[in-house]
């Protein structure tokens, strides 16, 4: 998982010192790709752009990924890795359904405000092979999954008016997609107050009659690794 942005090297700072070790340097070509991807579109972006990018050679840029699809996939398992990670967090955390909705919510939105998310759900997935297009739609699966789990907690512990799962689901996931739409890092809204807002918004229709506790948001550690 990358680190906090913080405290790496800039992408051409990471090959111009040949010390660095390969995690380092792999780490600098995915932040470099899914800047990319984010300027010019994953369609557009070759790997001589990634190369020109940080300033190395193509053959160097092999050495740590074989394609452009390779580099999507990582980038995409990154996201779902910081998503994963705090839903496990949820889990352990307790509560009710609804507040686990929150806390969802929460994390994702704040995901959806970082390169590594941002990236892959502008992609469009017909520019995938169908084996990388699986793999993808089978990460979807297992975090929608999750979701109607917590919504059907709620449900049965009286914190969520009786609905249907999936339709809920697919309302907050639709929504929350969209973020990478339309968000830009130097706007008005920080990370932290898009997903605050997102979360209080979209658990107002989910709501079994007067809410009686505060938000609680697990702590979310996703904002740290990149902006």
């Amino acid at each position: 998982m990358p680190r906090d942005a913080s405290a790496s090297p800039s992408p051409r700072k990471a090959f111009a010192d040949r010390r660095r070790d390969p995690a380092t340097k792999r780490e600098a070509v995915l932040k470099t790709a899914a800047q990319l991807f984010l300027e010019k579109s994953y369609g557009r972006t070759s790997m001589n752009d990634v190369a020109d990018r940080l300033n190395i050679t193509k053959p160097a840029l092999y050495h740590y990924f074989d394609n452009k699809e390779d580099i999507l996939l990582e980038c995409y398992r990154l996201g779902v890795g910081l998503i994963e990670e705090i839903l496990n967090e949820i889990a352990d955390h307790g509560g009710t359904g609804l507040q686990k909705v929150e806390a969802f919510i929460h994390s994702y939105a704040t995901v959806m405000t970082v390169n590594f998310g941002r990236c892959v759900m502008r992609l469009d997935e017909g520019d995938l092979t169908s084996d990388a297009r699986a793999e993808m739609r089978a990460y979807k699966r297992k975090i929608d999954r999750r979701l109607r789990g917590f919504i059907q907690e709620g449900i049965e512990d009286g914190s969520i008016a009786p609905c249907g799962t999936k339709i809920a689901a697919f309302s907050i996931a639709g929504a929350l997609n969209w973020i990478c739409m339309w968000y830009e890092p130097d706007g008005a809204l920080s990370p932290e107050e898009i997903a605050t807002q997102f979360a209080r918004t979209l658990t107002q229709g989910l709501v079994a009659g007067k809410r009686s506790s505060k938000l609680r948001i697990v702590p979310n550690r996703s904002n740290s690794h990149e902006r």
